[in-house]
């Protein structure tokens, strides 16, 4: 029997409820997910191989704690039916410029000339479906057509994708960085999945402190889909690790969080360039001096 348990939060919190759980659970097998639902709220979905929905619950309540949020919690035991491989099956392929983002179920089918990376639903964020990773691939797409770049950050890696799409496109060293050592996992095995392994260094960050950032710091291009917040209090980091004609391409912020995170980068000599909205998310690119 398998045991679907369900939170309900706003992005933020369901982003960090979903690390909680795969932090507690996934070394136990139990594959977790995060999906956006409707009026803005996310759904976490965990899957447990239990036949008592009652005892995950409070589990999952013991294990989260004040973690939780105060999210809405529903475990039910679901009919005997492979979900795991329904809900692939539900998420259909993202293009985003050249690129198509695809799970394993779809491999193989994508149309010649695409860039193609797979990416399955698991551990990390960064299938494609959320505004933000479709619009910083669309935007990178742009970007990479008009210049060359030759070392490039992606910081806040997830699911890797991202430096995947750059590693894939470039054909230069990537390095990607997260605070969550689950994440770095998932994003060197998806980068050996899409054959670009040697070429994405990976790293265990709290922000731009490690000494891989600085030995290959300064940065031609910095990629950061994380949220405002962060951006912020990152700015100077992120700023001082630029090179002069480097840019920066943020997202993770929704549109009424634009000007704060374009205003503590202002403050460190990096302007905005453009910005773009996908799906009520923003995509901004940024840079010193004239374009």
């Amino acid at each position: 029997m398998t045991v679907r348990a369900t939170l309900t939060a706003a992005f933020p919190e369901a982003r960090r409820i979903s690390e909680f759980l795969d932090r507690d659970f996934g070394q136990d097998g139990v594959p977790v997910s995060l999906d956006e639902g409707p009026g803005g709220r996310w759904s976490v979905d965990a899957y447990f191989d239990r036949d008592d929905a009652d005892e995950v619950a409070d589990e999952i309540r013991d294990r989260l704690g004040a973690d939780a949020f105060g999210a809405p919690l529903e475990a039910i035991v679901l009919p005997e039916t492979d979900w795991i491989a329904e809900g692939l099956r539900a998420l259909q392929p993202v293009e985003a410029g050249r690129f198509v983002v695809h799970g394993s179920h779809d491999r193989g089918q994508i149309r010649r000339g695409r860039v193609a990376i797979e990416i399955d639903a698991g551990q990390a964020f960064g299938t494609g479906h959320h505004g933000t990773t479709a619009g910083c691939l669309t935007v990178l797409d742009g970007l990479m057509r008009v210049r060359r770049f030759e070392n490039p950050l992606d910081l806040g890696t997830g699911s890797g994708l991202l430096a995947i799409a750059m590693a894939k496109q470039l054909r230069v060293p990537v390095l990607a960085t997260d605070i969550d050592p689950v994440a770095v996992r998932v994003a060197r095995e998806n980068a050996a999945l899409n054959t670009v392994g040697p070429l994405v260094e990976t790293a265990v960050a709290p922000g731009m402190a490690h000494p891989a950032i600085r030995r290959r710091a300064p940065f031609d291009l910095i990629v950061a889909n994380i949220l405002a917040e962060p951006l912020m209090r990152l700015a100077p980091a992120v700023a001082a690790a630029l090179r002069p004609d480097g840019l920066l391409v943020l997202s993770g912020l929704l549109r009424h969080q634009r000007e704060r995170v374009v205003a503590a980068y202002g403050m460190q000599g990096v302007y905005l360039r453009s910005a773009r909205l996908f799906d009520g998310w923003a995509v901004l690119v940024l840079g010193r001096g004239p374009d």
